[in-house]
């Protein structure tokens, strides 16, 4: 089977890059995503699935049905949204939209998504089971996974895949991480109100700037020395605004920002750790406070059992020195962690990295990608696809 996924994969390969080309050229923001859904939409149809469109308002599901007798369905989801950035590559295949680019390798997971169905459709004969295909929107607003799983894409599902690209990973590999692989994401506001006066007798008032930058430091302080260190927090406030005039002791002052974590405790107590904090130097000096604490996507944590599924699939397919074993988390946020409240699963890094050029970032605006990794990603998925089947469920 493996030999055969290969063959098809290195087949379809120019036609997958002319696929990714066109995403790139036409990328779209999250939740506009209607002409790479269309796109999406006739690839599938074409290759035999049957489509449903505009599930989560913009996304796609394409159901691929085995000749085989087991019950369970496996998902593999791919997201299809592009970043509010101006490219700055010099690729002859360029965003032809302006202010609008995928540069988060989106235009790659949607092509390795389509590719994956489209080889593995042609060997739908000696499928054991069944494939749902998600092609997600919005998943840089971490919205869009909610949208999919309010219009039952997770329903019947036994276990679902998914990728990522990641620059500082070489193309033609594999990474492979156990346990958590990215952060829970939340949004925090804070406004401090205070009590306006003279800039030239601060005492008279209550000076909000000052007591927000009191704040903002002891945030930053506390974690390092009320947080246990081997669970790691990032707080970064992002935005912070107030203030009327330069002699004038600001009365409000409005803070907003991002909280990152990865264990699942940690993240639960995060709320009222912070608000003790604000409400207690509030207190202090006279202030009040109103604190909206909004929660994201949760962290992606990986099926310790298809994650091992998958690193054995990965070796059999490139050998030992294509897979890497990645070491620590990332702090970035996955809203792929939403479909893992419904079915376990796993989500792997697919290198893209140049070996003879410097790799510039995630969301940069001139990153690029090694479109060699589109076979690796296509013959990595079908290959775990097949294989989850030939071994039984797990708890």
């Amino acid at each position: 089977m493996l030999s055969e996924i290969k063959s098809l994969a290195e087949t379809l390969a120019p036609r997958l890059i002319e696929i990714r080309r066109h995403f790139h050229a036409y990328p779209e923001l999250s939740g506009q995503e209607q002409q790479t859904a269309a796109y999406v939409a006739g690839v599938l149809s074409s290759s035999g699935l049957h489509v449903q469109e505009s599930v989560g308002k913009t996304g796609i599901v394409g159901e691929l049905t085995g000749k085989g007798e087991d019950s369970r369905l496996l998902a593999i989801r791919t997201d299809m949204d592009a970043l509010p950035i101006q490219e700055r590559t010099q690729l002859e295949f360029a965003s032809h939209c302006p202010g609008v680019m995928h540069a988060c390798g989106h235009d790659i997971h949607t092509t390795v998504g389509l590719g994956t169905a489209m080889v593995l459709s042609q060997l739908s004969e000696k499928l054991p089971g069944n494939l749902r295909f998600l092609f997600q929107p919005a998943e840089e607003i971490a919205q869009g996974a909610s949208w999919m799983v309010q219009d039952g894409v997770m329903r019947d599902v036994s276990a679902i895949f998914g990728l990522h690209v990641f620059p500082s990973i070489p193309a033609r590999t594999v990474g492979i991480r156990y346990g958590a692989l990215t952060a829970a994401a939340d949004d925090l506001e804070i406004f401090i109100q205070g009590e306006s006066g003279h800039g030239a007798r601060p005492h008279e008032a209550i000076d909000a700037i000052w007591i927000a930058s009191q704040v903002i430091t002891s945030l930053q302080q506390a974690i390092s020395r009320t947080q246990n260190p081997l669970r790691p927090i990032v707080l970064s406030i992002g935005q912070i605004s107030g203030g009327r005039a330069p002699n004038v002791i600001a009365d409000q002052v409005r803070m907003a920002g991002t909280v990152r974590s990865l264990h699942p405790d940690t993240h639960a107590n995060l709320p009222e750790w912070i608000e003790g904090i604000v409400a207690n130097i509030c207190q202090t000096y006279g202030a009040k406070y109103e604190m909206n604490y909004r929660r994201g996507v949760p962290s992606v944590q990986n099926d310790l059992y298809l994650t091992k599924l998958v690193e054995d699939s990965c070796r059999a397919a490139w050998g030992n020195e294509q897979v890497q074993l990645i070491a620590e988390a990332s702090l970035g946020a996955e809203d792929f962690s939403l479909y893992l409240e419904h079915a376990p699963g796993t989500m792997f890094r697919l290198g893209v990295g140049f070996k003879d050029r410097p790799n510039h970032p995630l969301h940069h605006p001139q990153f690029e990608a090694d479109e060699a990794a589109i076979t690796t990603g296509v013959v990595t998925l079908a290959y775990s696809a097949y294989q989850y089947w030939q071994h039984p469920p797990h708890a």
